[in-house]
Protein backbone atom coordinates (compact mmCIF):
# COMPACT_ATOMS: atom_id res chain seq x y z
CA UNK A 1 0.00 0.00 0.00
CA UNK A 2 1.25 3.31 -0.84
CA UNK A 3 1.47 6.13 1.35
CA UNK A 4 0.98 8.64 -1.48
CA UNK A 5 -2.73 9.39 -2.53
CA UNK A 6 -3.59 8.35 -6.03
CA UNK A 7 -3.93 11.59 -7.75
CA UNK A 8 -0.40 12.17 -6.36
CA UNK A 9 1.66 11.91 -9.80
CA UNK A 10 -1.08 13.68 -11.76
CA UNK A 11 -0.59 16.86 -9.30
CA UNK A 12 3.34 16.68 -9.49
CA UNK A 13 3.23 16.68 -12.99
CA UNK A 14 1.05 19.66 -13.67
CA UNK A 15 3.15 22.03 -11.24
CA UNK A 16 5.57 23.39 -13.63
CA UNK A 17 9.53 23.02 -13.32
CA UNK A 18 12.24 24.67 -11.17
CA UNK A 19 13.53 24.81 -14.85
CA UNK A 20 10.60 26.42 -16.78
CA UNK A 21 10.00 28.74 -13.79
CA UNK A 22 13.31 30.07 -14.79
CA UNK A 23 12.58 30.03 -18.14
CA UNK A 24 9.41 32.09 -18.27
CA UNK A 25 11.08 34.11 -15.55
CA UNK A 26 13.41 35.22 -18.42
CA UNK A 27 11.07 35.41 -21.44
CA UNK A 28 9.61 37.87 -19.28
CA UNK A 29 13.10 39.65 -18.90
CA UNK A 30 13.24 39.47 -22.39
CA UNK A 31 10.04 40.73 -22.98
CA UNK A 32 10.41 43.52 -20.88
CA UNK A 33 14.12 44.50 -22.42
CA UNK A 34 12.00 44.54 -26.03
CA UNK A 35 9.17 47.08 -23.87
CA UNK A 36 12.50 49.58 -23.81
CA UNK A 37 12.43 49.77 -27.94
CA UNK A 38 8.89 50.88 -27.81
CA UNK A 39 8.09 54.86 -28.39
CA UNK A 40 6.25 56.60 -25.59
CA UNK A 41 3.19 56.54 -28.19
CA UNK A 42 3.13 52.85 -28.32
CA UNK A 43 3.68 52.23 -24.38
CA UNK A 44 0.54 54.80 -23.75
CA UNK A 45 -2.09 52.09 -24.86
CA UNK A 46 -0.47 49.34 -23.31
CA UNK A 47 -2.25 50.78 -20.37
CA UNK A 48 0.72 49.38 -18.15
CA UNK A 49 0.82 49.66 -14.06
CA UNK A 50 2.42 52.76 -13.20
CA UNK A 51 5.02 51.43 -11.09
CA UNK A 52 5.90 49.19 -14.52
CA UNK A 53 5.98 52.19 -16.84
CA UNK A 54 8.18 54.21 -14.73
CA UNK A 55 10.81 51.69 -14.82
CA UNK A 56 10.42 51.01 -18.49
CA UNK A 57 11.15 55.09 -18.63
CA UNK A 58 13.95 55.16 -16.28
CA UNK A 59 15.74 51.96 -17.27
CA UNK A 60 16.01 53.94 -20.80
CA UNK A 61 17.74 56.55 -19.28
CA UNK A 62 20.06 54.68 -17.62
CA UNK A 63 23.88 53.73 -19.60
CA UNK A 64 25.71 52.06 -16.98
CA UNK A 65 25.59 48.29 -18.51
CA UNK A 66 25.31 47.21 -14.71
CA UNK A 67 22.54 49.46 -13.88
CA UNK A 68 20.84 48.56 -17.13
CA UNK A 69 21.10 45.00 -16.08
CA UNK A 70 19.34 45.26 -12.88
CA UNK A 71 17.07 47.36 -14.52
CA UNK A 72 16.00 44.67 -16.60
CA UNK A 73 15.73 42.15 -14.12
CA UNK A 74 13.43 44.60 -12.09
CA UNK A 75 11.13 45.19 -14.84
CA UNK A 76 11.14 41.61 -15.26
CA UNK A 77 10.24 40.59 -11.69
CA UNK A 78 7.60 43.70 -12.13
CA UNK A 79 6.35 41.99 -15.63
CA UNK A 80 4.97 38.55 -13.56
CA UNK A 81 2.26 40.94 -12.43
CA UNK A 82 0.78 41.74 -15.66
CA UNK A 83 -0.77 40.15 -18.88
CA UNK A 84 1.97 39.94 -21.31
CA UNK A 85 0.44 39.06 -24.17
CA UNK A 86 -0.86 42.90 -25.02
CA UNK A 87 2.78 43.61 -24.51
CA UNK A 88 3.82 41.01 -27.19
CA UNK A 89 1.55 41.67 -29.40
CA UNK A 90 2.81 45.57 -29.52
CA UNK A 91 6.51 44.41 -29.27
CA UNK A 92 5.85 41.88 -32.79
CA UNK A 93 3.45 45.28 -34.36
CA UNK A 94 6.23 47.74 -33.81
CA UNK A 95 9.18 45.15 -35.16
CA UNK A 96 6.72 44.51 -38.12
CA UNK A 97 6.37 48.00 -38.74
CA UNK A 98 10.26 48.63 -38.58
CA UNK A 99 10.78 45.67 -40.87
CA UNK A 100 7.83 47.07 -43.53
CA UNK A 101 9.87 50.37 -43.23
CA UNK A 102 13.29 48.97 -44.06
CA UNK A 103 12.15 46.74 -47.41
CA UNK A 104 10.60 50.14 -48.38
CA UNK A 105 13.91 51.39 -48.35
CA UNK A 106 15.78 49.03 -49.76
CA UNK A 107 13.24 48.45 -52.81
CA UNK A 108 13.49 52.80 -53.32
CA UNK A 109 16.88 51.66 -53.46
CA UNK A 110 16.71 49.07 -55.85
CA UNK A 111 14.74 51.10 -58.34
CA UNK A 112 16.92 54.32 -57.66
CA UNK A 113 19.55 51.56 -59.30
CA UNK A 114 17.79 50.66 -61.61
CA UNK A 115 16.68 53.84 -63.07
CA UNK A 116 20.57 55.21 -63.23
CA UNK A 117 21.71 52.00 -64.75
CA UNK A 118 19.15 52.12 -67.97
CA UNK A 119 16.25 53.32 -69.82
CA UNK A 120 14.03 50.59 -69.61
CA UNK A 121 13.74 51.04 -66.35
CA UNK A 122 12.19 54.39 -66.40
CA UNK A 123 9.46 53.07 -68.42
CA UNK A 124 8.80 50.23 -66.37
CA UNK A 125 8.76 52.73 -62.95
CA UNK A 126 5.95 54.81 -65.37
CA UNK A 127 3.79 51.76 -66.05
CA UNK A 128 4.26 50.64 -62.38
CA UNK A 129 3.55 53.91 -60.73
CA UNK A 130 1.25 55.47 -63.33
CA UNK A 131 0.36 58.81 -60.96
CA UNK A 132 4.47 59.75 -60.82
CA UNK A 133 5.02 62.95 -62.52
CA UNK A 134 6.97 61.75 -65.69
CA UNK A 135 8.59 65.16 -66.04
CA UNK A 136 10.01 65.51 -62.53
CA UNK A 137 11.21 61.73 -62.68
CA UNK A 138 13.05 62.13 -65.93
CA UNK A 139 14.69 65.22 -65.11
CA UNK A 140 15.36 64.10 -61.62
CA UNK A 141 17.23 60.81 -63.66
CA UNK A 142 19.20 63.02 -66.00
CA UNK A 143 20.76 65.13 -63.45
CA UNK A 144 21.61 62.20 -61.15
CA UNK A 145 23.52 60.42 -63.91
CA UNK A 146 25.06 63.53 -64.66
CA UNK A 147 26.72 64.17 -61.41
CA UNK A 148 27.67 60.30 -61.07
CA UNK A 149 29.38 60.36 -64.14
CA UNK A 150 30.99 63.87 -63.40
CA UNK A 151 34.81 63.23 -62.19
CA UNK A 152 35.44 64.40 -59.18
CA UNK A 153 39.03 65.86 -58.39
CA UNK A 154 41.15 63.62 -56.79
CA UNK A 155 41.64 65.71 -53.35
CA UNK A 156 37.66 65.66 -53.02
CA UNK A 157 35.58 62.96 -51.84
CA UNK A 158 32.46 61.56 -54.05
CA UNK A 159 29.41 62.84 -53.01
CA UNK A 160 26.52 62.16 -54.74
CA UNK A 161 24.33 65.13 -55.62
CA UNK A 162 21.05 66.82 -54.76
CA UNK A 163 19.00 64.81 -57.83
CA UNK A 164 20.43 61.59 -56.62
CA UNK A 165 18.57 62.34 -53.20
CA UNK A 166 15.77 63.62 -54.36
CA UNK A 167 15.44 60.82 -56.86
CA UNK A 168 15.19 58.74 -54.02
CA UNK A 169 12.76 60.40 -52.12
CA UNK A 170 10.09 60.94 -55.51
CA UNK A 171 10.65 56.74 -55.01
CA UNK A 172 10.19 56.70 -51.94
CA UNK A 173 7.13 58.76 -51.85
CA UNK A 174 5.97 57.07 -55.13
CA UNK A 175 5.97 53.47 -52.93
CA UNK A 176 4.42 55.01 -50.02
CA UNK A 177 1.35 56.12 -52.44
CA UNK A 178 1.21 52.70 -53.93
CA UNK A 179 1.30 50.57 -50.73
CA UNK A 180 -1.80 53.31 -49.06
CA UNK A 181 -3.75 52.69 -52.28
CA UNK A 182 -3.00 48.90 -52.31
CA UNK A 183 -4.34 49.31 -48.49
CA UNK A 184 -7.55 51.22 -49.60
CA UNK A 185 -8.39 49.05 -52.55
CA UNK A 186 -8.09 46.04 -49.93
CA UNK A 187 -10.18 47.33 -47.26
CA UNK A 188 -12.90 48.04 -50.39
CA UNK A 189 -12.90 44.72 -51.31
CA UNK A 190 -13.32 43.64 -47.98
CA UNK A 191 -16.12 45.68 -47.20
CA UNK A 192 -17.83 44.56 -50.81
CA UNK A 193 -17.56 41.23 -49.67
CA UNK A 194 -19.29 42.09 -46.12
CA UNK A 195 -22.18 43.11 -48.06
CA UNK A 196 -22.83 39.86 -50.18
CA UNK A 197 -23.24 37.92 -47.30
Amino acid sequence: MSEFPEDFDADFDERPSKSQKKRDMHDLQALGADLLTLPESRLEPLDLPEILRDAVRDAKKISNFEGKRRQLQYIGKLMRKVDPEPIREAVAAFKLGHAQDSLALHEAERWRERLLDNDEALQSFISEFAGVDVQQLRSLVRSARKDLNTPKPADQEQRHGRAYRELFQLIKAELKRASREAGDDAESDDDDDDDES
